[in-house]
């Protein structure tokens, strides 16, 4: 995987959380970010899925797990799941003491229930 994949390394993250979540209110269970636009949105296994919504409607393919300790990437358009890739713009992850799920105060007490 290459920068010529539409990843942009420079691009810093939008956030520490999903972006549509936070403008609305809700809670995810664990990130992803965009590789091209820094855009931080829920994994499929999140009630809202917009990491995935963010790939479709913005044709960037390529996102990165957003969580500590985890450098994967995985592109949308080729369903290929790469180890590794190009070093993105820090920060990697979301905080360390950011919740999974979260963020604190707003994941209901039947969270696992409703995931994806």
């Amino acid at each position: 995987m290459t920068t010529s994949d539409g990843i942009s390394p420079d691009v810093p993250p939008s956030g520490t959380g999903c972006v549509e979540c936070e403008a609305t209110g809700a809670w995810w269970f664990h990130l992803r970010r965009c590789a091209s636009c820094g855009h931080i949105g829920c994994c499929d296994d999140s009630p809202s899925k917009h990491a995935t919504a963010h790939a479709r409607t913005s044709g960037h393919p390529v996102i990165q797990s957003f969580e500590p300790g985890e450098e994967w990437f995985w592109d949308y358009d080729t369903s290929t799941l790469y180890e590794t890739g190009p070093r993105l713009a820090p920060p990697h992850s979301h905080p360390a003491d950011q919740p999974v799920p979260g963020p604190a105060g707003r994941v209901p007490a039947d969270w696992a229930d409703q995931l994806g």
